[in-house]
């Protein structure tokens, strides 16, 4: 198992901002909106350097679609940002119909996802933002895993011609990817090759398929672990190679285990290659108040419920 290790622990919505005072300098046609969540979405210093570049719509967040739409006319690149309860659920229709049927070069960013926003509960707590977006046609899916990648998605996604939804957390999270990486939508990232099982991981689970991975190494397991930053398109000939080797998959997101990126992975499974398959995914349920630790314990999302599916899988297998 190759090892990854770490110094610095930080949100990925941070990256999200570092990104974005990086279009600011040497970008001029990206543009950001905010549902009045600049402190949470860490577009400050952008709105600083770019007062001009910046439109505050208030807790309008369909309207914001609407006007992030419109302004991909005049030739901008519009971020327009809130939670991700909030950018997918509540305005589906606006994105639906003034974004993705015609088109629009809009990116839309949000913070907040998944369980690990913690104490705001269960109303906050969007688990079905993947199914929704990755069902809806010309819409990109975008799911990082640490402050880096998040930070090379926003700028990779200013040269990205059509809609996106970029999705990142709000917890303090290992940053162990390469701080120059160059990141390629759709390309998925092998984190360590492997002969006996195929983990694919997205988002804040990456870091715990490494923490699981390095537990099976213990148990005589060798594991094929990879990051699915993109979800939409999907990475199918990585995953296709990956599995014709190990003969079972893992799959592991914070997000329900309905329309999320196992359920992308089984129908590539489904239409060429039969696999068995575990989920490591909420089940069905919404979430609840606590910690991002205690939420990623009690709903399965841990290190140690990827290991436990993954002998399962290896068992099915056999």
């Amino acid at each position: 198992m190759k090892k990854y290790t770490y110094t610095e622990k930080q949100d990925t919505r941070s990256g999200f901002g570092d990104g974005m005072t990086e279009l600011g300098r040497t970008n001029p046609k990206v543009v950001t909106l905010c549902a009045d969540l600049v402190g949470s979405l860490k577009t400050a210093t952008f709105i600083k350097e770019n007062p001009e570049r910046f439109f505050q719509t208030g807790i309008a967040e369909a309207n914001m679609m609407g006007i992030a739409a419109g302004l991909t006319i005049g030739g901008y690149i519009p971020y327009p940002t809130t939670f991700a309860n909030f950018g997918s659920g509540r305005v589906y229709d606006q994105i639906r119909q003034s974004i993705a049927y015609s088109n629009k070069n809009v990116k839309i960013a949000v913070s907040h996802a998944g369980l690990t926003l913690g104490e705001d509960g269960a109303t906050h707590q969007i688990l079905e933002d993947i199914a929704m977006m990755r069902s809806m046609p010309n819409m990109t899916v975008i799911n990082p895993c640490d402050y880096n990648q998040t930070k090379a998605a926003t700028i990779a996604l200013a040269d990205h011609v059509g809609p996106a939804y970029l999705r990142f957390g709000r917890p303090k999270v290992p940053i162990f990817t390469d701080p120059n990486q160059k990141f390629e939508i759709g390309k998925a990232w092998t984190v360590n090759e492997g002969k006996d099982v195929s983990i694919f991981a997205t988002g804040h689970l990456v870091w715990e398929a490494i923490q699981a991975g390095e537990i099976l190494a213990e148990k005589g397991i060798d594991a094929e672990i990879i990051n699915i930053h993109t979800i939409k398109p999907l990475d199918t000939a990585a995953i296709l190679k990956s599995v014709r080797k190990t003969k079972c998959v893992v799959t592991c997101e914070e997000h329900q285990a309905n329309g999320g990126l196992g359920d992308a992975v089984a129908q590539t499974l489904a239409q060429n290659f039969l696999a068995p398959q575990e989920y490591v995914a909420v089940n069905d349920s919404f979430g609840e108040s606590g910690t991002p630790e205690q939420l990623m314990a009690k709903y399965g999302l841990s290190a140690e419920a990827i290991v436990e599916k993954t002998l399962k899988v290896i068992a099915r297998k056999s």
